[in-house]
């Protein structure tokens, strides 16, 4: 059974900096591969922010380019999201989400989620 556990999040202040962890059991983190981060802000549909194919390639929103970074710890198989140079529009739910694999490709879907971690920004 694989089971995604976030932490991490809180309240700053803008420009200040967070950074969230997703632990997995079940399912390996390998260079982040086939995993994102997502997140979802009240009101508003969510979004995808960074995510990292197969290879560990990584694509991520315009919006956090250059302040969020992805990365990851097999020996804690753990994801790790490092957050930069907060703005209030950050402020969301984040979420760390999995999609199956095998050794070529990532599933189309994402099959696993974790419960979700508070980002709160202030101006």
């Amino acid at each position: 059974q694989v089971r995604l556990v976030e932490s991490g999040g809180g309240a700053v202040q803008a420009g200040g900096s967070l950074r969230l962890s997703c632990a997995a059991s079940g399912y390996t983190v390998s260079n982040g591969s086939c995993m994102a981060w997502f997140r979802q802000a009240p009101g508003k549909e969510r979004e995808e922010v960074v995510f990292a194919d197969r290879r560990g390639r990584t694509t991520y929103a315009e919006y956090v380019k250059d302040r969020f970074t992805i990365s990851s710890d097999s020996a804690q198989n753990t994801l790790w999201l490092q957050m930069n140079s907060l703005k209030p529009e950050d402020t969301a739910v984040y979420y760390c989400a999995a999609r199956s694999r095998d050794m070529w490709l990532c599933g189309a879907d994402f099959s696993y989620w974790g419960q979700g971690t508070q980002v709160t920004v202030s101006s």
